[in-house]
């Protein structure tokens, strides 16, 4: 039995033992939040030099570099079924070492098919990650700090994309460029690929050193492991109200255990809907055109080529900033305000860079805005990143971690990151058509969007925050209606 008594009034705050620990935990999941965006930015350094080494077309060039995000979609898929069965650290494991061996096998390769068969491993291992850091961050932290955990997931891509970043100018002015020479004759852009070793050997360490959820030993009827793990992250006064909860909590899961993701709402449950809009939300605002084809953009704001790489490191650098910010106000604040701030944000940052670039002139690479439209316009896309990272950015790993029932929050969270990974493809891909189409309206489409997801949040979505998980999915049931007398 744990000891009993009254519940320190700081107990979970960030600076209380308890509160640090949970911290700690989540810090080494949100280590696959570090290679999500390391994996997405890497290949801004190298693609240039990839084009030219081997003779690229304008859709091979784009297909190298979406492809990762199709394996980020069947990893998403695979990690929710692999993770219930298995546990969250095993799965952690297999992500770090599918994207190891993709680091490895990118920096050495030797055409364009096995190349696209590299990004496709490490897709897979960043989708599996992108699932199970934000499962196992909601299922140990505790529900007063829960928001401010979860949003390290995005914390971390954020570093990621700016460590990828830094890393390719770095290598990059080493070398004279990135297709020079830099150590064992190996040209640089191949050495961006390989410093993903690195963070790929970090993660499964701390695979090895972390305990499991103690919800999935729970599950597995391990209970004192679990109860080991709990005395780490609860006040004793605390310890058996919670082994209770859950244990009575997966029981009723067990009896609803023919319960899966199918559901009268086209073909599936109406919260796994929720998890999907919200996630296809966050990319087709367009925020990954920000970082995947900013050289255009900044080109076209009065930049020379040469500082577009710095220019990129100083974004990703705004986006680290806003997303602590993010962190630190989603437990005072709560989720639904903070989202409908960032979603109007985003609304007019967009529409003012649709407005800029309806003055535009030339085409193509050669695009240039006259006059005082290249300064509003890099002002906005800047505020674009500020409404992004500290609102749908981080928020939305949040909710994903909070809205699903136990029992399906698994499979839930693979499907939602799935969709996540399929608009980021489609946004992705379709950006160089429609920009050389009309950037006006490519920006407006992303501006009508975040619109809509203002309206989204304050039509569906409550507000969780300080609930305990188990609360927090019955806001999204609906109630049966009063029959008539």
């Amino acid at each position: 039995m744990s000891k009993t008594g009254t519940i320190p009034a700081d107990a979970f705050s960030m600076r209380s033992p308890f509160g640090r620990r949970a911290v700690g935990l989540s810090v080494a999941a949100a280590v696959g939040g570090f290679l999500f965006g390391f994996d997405s930015s890497v290949i801004n350094g190298a693609v240039d030099s990839i084009e030219g080494n081997f003779g690229l077309s304008d859709f091979l060039t784009g297909l190298v570099v979406a492809v990762a995000l199709l394996g980020c979609v069947a990893g998403a898929i695979l990690a929710g079924a692999l993770s219930d069965r298995f546990g969250r650290l095993k799965v952690m494991m297999l992500g770090a070492v599918l994207f190891l061996v993709s680091s490895v096998g990118s920096g050495l390769t030797f055409s364009v098919p096995d190349l696209i068969v590299w990004r496709v491993i490490g897709g897979l291992g960043i989708g599996i990650a992108s699932v199970v850091a934000p499962a196992y961050i909601a299922e140990i932290a505790p529900r007063q700090i829960r928001g401010s955990l979860a949003s390290l997931q995005q914390l971390a891509i954020t570093l990621g994309i700016f460590a990828a970043l830094l890393s390719d100018a770095l290598l990059a002015n080493a070398a004279g460029g990135a297709s020079q020479q830099l150590w064992l004759g190996m040209e640089a852009w191949r050495w961006m690929f390989l410093v993903g070793v690195v963070p790929a050997a970090v993660y499964g360490i701390l695979a090895f050193l972390v305990p499991e959820s103690p919800r999935y030993l729970i599950a597995k009827g391990r209970f004192d492991e679990a109860k080991e793990i709990f005395s780490r992250l609860v006040p004793p006064a605390d310890l058996d109200k919670t082994m209770n909860e859950l244990t009575h909590a997966i029981e009723s899961d067990r009896a609803n255990s023919g319960v899966s993701l199918r559901g009268k709402s086209l073909g599936l449950q109406p919260i796994v809907w929720i998890g999907i809009i919200l996630s296809v939300f966050q990319q087709f605002v367009g925020i990954n055109v920000i970082f995947y084809y900013s050289t255009t953009l900044w080109k076209a704001v009065g930049f020379d080529e040469s500082n577009a790489l710095l220019v990129s490191v100083i974004t990703s650098v705004t986006n680290v900033l806003v997303t602590l910010i993010a962190i630190w106000l989603v437990d005072r604040v709560g989720r639904k305000p903070i989202l409908m701030t960032g979603s109007v944000i985003m609304t007019l940052s967009l529409g003012t860079m649709a407005l800029a670039f309806s003055f535009a002139e030339g085409s193509g690479e050669d695009v240039s805005l006259p006059g005082a439209w290249g300064p509003i316009a890099l002002v906005a896309a800047n505020l674009f990143v500020v409404g992004f990272g500290a609102s749908w950015g981080p928020l939305v790993w949040v909710l994903l971690g909070e809205i699903f029932p136990s029992r399906i929050r698994g499979k839930a969270l693979g499907v939602a990151a799935a969709a996540q990974w399929l608009a980021n493809f489609a946004i992705t891909v379709s950006f160089p058509p429609m920009s050389g189409w009309s950037l006006p309206l490519t920006y407006g489409m992303y501006a009508f969007f975040a619109a809509l997801s203002f309206l989204y949040v304050w039509w569906k979505i409550p507000e969780t925050k300080g609930m305990e998980l188990e609360q927090t999915e019955t806001l999204f049931v609906q109630k049966p209606k009063p029959a008539k007398r």
